[in-house]
């Protein structure tokens, strides 16, 4: 472990979710979803890791799977010095309380049959926090932080707006004062406007209570402007590392040049070449060998058909798995 992993609250290290495809009459094993191969990353206590990359490239496995909800296929995931990978589930218990997630989809994730009072209240019965009337009093201070009023209490999940709903999710999020934070899409099924308002208030909740946060999304504008560093991740691993600024104003990577040249520009003034990828991408039940990027890459050499890259350091914290790193980490360009 590097000297980097010693201060990390979070250290993921060569983390895979392989899912089997089972087929024929008797209902074997035929093939692997690869989601997730070979992941490593870190996160600093009350840092924010932004995670990109297009719909199905393993982003939201990755999250499951630190979480435990899925069981990894082989890798180590540690959390505030211990791993947790290989807990059984009543080891688990007591770790959830301070690693916590934000769901896609609120309306999935509240239970419609419990008001939210219960539903917030419900990790504090798990966890044995505080009397009866210690915890409608902590739920109504949970409601008020995330800007709900407390009549909000009494009421049922279908009774709110997508922005309101999530606020909900965001209050059973914190109500155990986690450490870290897993957001698995929280915006993306919200309109632009309520997008910025629950930006802000996780911004503002990681201030007060010194959140760290995995922040994972597709919308490479909204990471930006939460995100202290980003990690860029394609077909079931992570291609490129770098804060956020560095990311978006010199991306090293050609898949992540390509993210970035395809952000729509506000200002119709503004031309910019679009950098096209080549292809589709590939399946993950059968992923390309060598470099996974080389099918839709105009740098590919016979190198990147046979062996894959290792994540190398550029400096100033950036990483980069690109067998021509050299040329695009120190390019003048």
């Amino acid at each position: 472990m590097n000297k980097q992993n010693c201060n990390s609250l979070l250290v993921v290290e060569n983390l895979v979710k392989h899912y089997p495809v089972k087929g024929g009459i008797f209902k074997t094993t035929v093939a692997h979803v690869q989601a997730v191969d070979g992941v490593s990353l870190a996160i600093k206590p009350g840092e924010t890791l932004g995670l990109v990359g297009e719909s199905g490239c393993g982003k939201s496995s990755l999250g499951k799977t630190i979480l435990q909800l899925q069981p990894c296929t082989s890798g180590k995931v540690t959390f505030n010095g211990q791993r947790i990978d290989q807990l059984k589930h009543k080891q688990l218990v007591n770790i959830r309380a301070e690693l916590q997630i934000i769901f896609q989809d609120p309306a999935e994730s509240l239970n419609s049959r419990h008001t939210v009072g219960d539903i917030i209240e419900e990790p504090l019965i798990i966890h044995r926090w505080g009397n009866t009337a210690q915890r409608k009093e902590k739920v109504l201070s949970l409601l008020n932080k995330v800007g709900l009023p407390s009549a909000a209490a009494t009421r049922y999940p279908h009774e709110f707006s997508g922005g309101q709903r999530q606020r909900i999710g965001i209050a059973r999020a914190i109500a155990l004062d986690p450490k870290l934070i897993i957001c698995d899409e929280p915006v993306s099924a919200l309109d632009v406007s309520i997008q910025s308002q629950i930006i802000n208030l996780l911004l503002d909740l990681q201030k007060d209570m010194g959140l760290a946060l995995l922040f994972i999304a597709h919308d490479l504008s909204v990471v930006r402007h939460i995100s202290d560093r980003v990690a860029v991740m394609y077909l079931g691993k992570i291609v490129e590392v770098a804060s956020a600024e560095a990311i978006y104003h010199k991306p090293k990577h050609p898949y992540t040049q390509a993210l970035i040249a395809a952000i729509p520009k506000p200002d119709p003034r503004q031309r910019q070449a679009h950098q096209l990828l080549e292809g589709d991408v590939p399946s993950p039940m059968n992923p390309p060998a060598g470099c996974r990027f080389h099918t839709r890459c105009s740098y590919r050499t016979e190198l990147c058909t046979t062996q894959p890259p290792s994540l190398v350091g550029c400096g100033n914290g950036e990483e980069i798995a690109c067998h021509h790193w050299q040329d695009l980490c120190f390019s003048n360009d």
